[in-house]
């Protein structure tokens, strides 16, 4: 375990070193360069002075210079700075980070909390009413866009009931560290994070069904029966636990996802996340900030692939991946 941990980690620099070269000059063959959006939010900006900036920062070097000095700031975690919020990256992405991350966590929570449920009922009782009304909600959920059940959800429960806030992740006022903080902050976080798990628990409930009507006709569940085990005994400690993989297979991208952000989410509901910011960045043209983003979401797709294999290779023994 320990040598295929390491190997793969170590595989994971070439990996990363690629995709640093693809999203740097990705983001150099965009319109404007890092001071662009300098610009935008400063209009009456003295053109001699930002060459002068311009030339200070290195911006009129070769690319491969600039690649190379961008690198060397990467690997020293240094991201760069923001010259649309004035601020350096890592400060910046640290401020939106925990919003982010319980964003993400309550999302998969709720997700796992609806999905393995109905995704097990839904396989033991198949052709049932039930069944038929849990394919039913999953066959709708893949097919309804993520902006427009937002829109609809924020518009019923945010606007016409006012039940939840419309924006932000806090109201404004509340004193930090207090429980009303916290409490105001889960307040904020319901209505995005139930309208993220509606729509993300459709691949996880169907694999889950199809798993649990593959396993239920299995030689050891016969023999199970056979020898008069109780029915709910060898759902629970045969059909269930077989049927777990799926969703063992796709619990790292989950986990590693958490603080990847939701630019659609979070901009529909004015949460103040990584996917907002991500979104804000692109139309400010504030590239430091975009290239590290991209930079950490193509890290976390990688670290989520390893932490799947491990996974994996923990809940069936026989998978082996020495």
């Amino acid at each position: 375990m320990w040598k295929f941990t390491l190997r793969r980690l170590l595989i994971m620099i070439p990996q990363l070193l690629a995709l640093s070269i693809l999203i740097f000059f990705l983001a150099k063959a965009m319109p404007g360069d890092a001071l662009t959006g300098l610009i935008t939010s400063t209009p009456n900006l003295n053109p001699a002075a930002l060459e002068e900036q311009r030339q200070r920062l290195g911006l009129n070097d070769p690319v491969w210079v600039q690649y190379g000095n961008w690198l060397a700031q990467l690997a020293h975690g240094d991201l760069g700075k923001s010259y649309v919020h004035k601020i350096g990256v890592t400060d910046l992405i640290g401020s939106r980070l925990g919003n982010t991350f319980f964003l993400g966590v309550v999302i998969l929570i709720l997700t796992y909390l609806i999905a393995i449920p109905l995704g097990v009922l839904s396989g033991r009782y198949q052709h049932s009413p039930l069944d038929k009304t849990v394919v039913g909600y999953t066959y709708l959920s893949f097919a309804t866009p993520l902006f427009i059940l937002a829109l609809l959800l924020l518009y019923v429960f945010g606007f016409r009931l006012g039940w939840f806030p419309t924006s932000g992740s806090v109201d404004v006022g509340v004193e930090p560290g207090t429980s009303a903080y916290y409490i105001n902050k889960a307040y904020h976080l319901i209505l995005p994070a139930v309208t993220g798990a509606l729509l993300s628990t459709t691949a996880t409930i169907q694999y889950l069904r199809n798993e649990v009507i593959d396993t239920r006709l299995k030689d050891f569940v016969k023999t199970a029966r056979s020898k008069g085990v109780p029915e709910g005994k060898i759902y629970s400690r045969h059909i269930f636990k077989n049927s777990l993989l799926p969703i063992a297979a796709f619990l790292g991208y989950d986990l590693t996802g958490v603080i990847a952000g939701n630019i659609f989410l979070e901009s529909i509901f004015g949460y103040p996340g990584l996917g907002q910011l991500f979104l804000q960045s692109i139309t400010q043209r504030d590239f430091s900030v975009v290239t590290a983003l991209v930079m950490i979401s193509g890290f976390l797709a990688l670290l989520g692939t390893l932490l799947s294999d491990v996974i994996l290779s923990k809940v069936d023994p026989r998978i082996r991946i020495e």
